[in-house]
């Protein structure tokens, strides 16, 4: 039986979401645009927000420890600094919430290999020595379903490299329901979309912004001055053709797509409504209109990175009243799940 306290911590919102960024180092404006931007947007009185640094699934490849913590709370700060309201929204670390691995191992018993299996990512991660892969690797999804069913969340903001792990996460959710004859987890839906949902190499507009690509001029970091935001942009790639002034016109042009892209994400319109903007103009009079809303959109997240990262304790007390947050949701639904799954509850 569950707590009678605890009963109305059960109750689901309407809406409420969940998303997690894992805390590996190298932010780049793909992460602000991809991710956290759409997260900030959605922190409304629409949803209940609950956003998380997933330590846990860092893990997945070894971590310097030293470095996952101060990662850990670079995440958070980014969070703050771009928008996330500590009061509005829960923000925590993963691994301050033990429900998530406890509630990941019954869904370990609950998903099958083959769907495993069938994860792309697993398999682009671990490449071609799969053998010596982390069994925690092969788990991920499992791990993930429960970050996101442990607090019955209805939806999730995803990019297209991720819409696979949630279409698992929504089959664990029906297996168990299904399993145990009861609707208790969500069928959870995907918010896919956002202008700017996947952000492209400024070198390569066919591959995606990534802290690994082995040049810097290939990405904005998060902590890029003013003069570098610049001089990256003035170094994109791009072809010799003017902008055009419908959306048709960058059809086999990825390059002038991207930056198309980012300055519609950046100045949040329409692509339509930036190419009548400056449909016409060389990628000469684009690209420093474009570094411009760049710098100013940017520059105050990244000083305000920098002042909490100044003041750790700011971000832990932060992370801490977070997970306690978290937590009055997510016992009670774990301990529903044990109940429906048989296990004895201590007296």
């Amino acid at each position: 039986m569950i707590d009678q306290d605890k009963k109305s911590s059960l109750k689901t919102f309407e809406k409420r979401v969940f998303s997690g960024v894992q805390p590996t180092g190298g932010l780049t404006l793909g992460n602000y645009l991809g991710a956290v931007k759409r997260f900030v947007e959605m922190q409304s009185k629409e949803y209940e927000t609950i956003y998380c640094v997933v330590d846990q699934h860092a893990i997945t490849a070894w971590q310097n420890p030293t470095e996952l913590k101060q990662n850990t709370r670079q995440i958070a700060a980014f969070f703050i600094a771009a928008g996330i309201d500590p009061n509005s929204s829960i923000l925590f670390n993963q691994s301050a919430v033990a429900e998530h691995a406890q509630l990941a191992w019954v869904f370990n018993c609950v998903a099958r290999m083959g769907w495993m299996q069938r994860m792309t990512q697993f398999k682009d991660k671990a490449g071609k020595n799969a053998q010596n892969a982390a069994l925690g690797l092969f788990a991920y999804p499992a791990l993930m379903a429960a970050d996101i069913l442990l607090y019955h969340a209805t939806h999730v903001p995803v990019g297209d490299d991720q819409k696979q792990h949630l279409e698992l996460t929504r089959d664990i959710a029906i297996k168990f329901n299904h399993d145990y004859d009861i609707d208790f987890f969500p069928v959870t839906e995907p918010v896919i979309g956002g202008t700017a949902s996947r952000v492209m190499s400024l070198r390569d507009g066919t591959k995606k912004m990534s802290k690994s690509d082995p040049s810097d001029l290939s990405r904005i970091n998060m902590g890029d001055d003013a003069d570098t935001i610049y001089l990256k942009f003035k170094k994109a790639k791009t072809d010799a053709e003017a902008l055009p002034s419908e959306i048709d016109g960058l059809k086999d042009r990825p390059e002038a797509e991207n930056l198309v892209t980012i300055y519609s994400a950046l100045s949040e319109q329409s692509m339509d409504k930036t190419l009548q903007e400056v449909g016409g103009k060389q990628f000469s009079e684009f690209k420093p209109i474009l570094a411009e809303c760049a710098v100013e959109i940017l520059s105050p997240i990244s000083r305000e990175m920098t002042r909490l990262m100044q003041n750790a304790d700011e971000i832990d007390s932060i992370l801490a009243s977070g997970a306690k947050r978290a937590r009055e949701i997510a016992s009670p639904i774990l301990e529903k799940t044990y109940d429906i799954v048989g296990m004895l509850k201590p007296k």
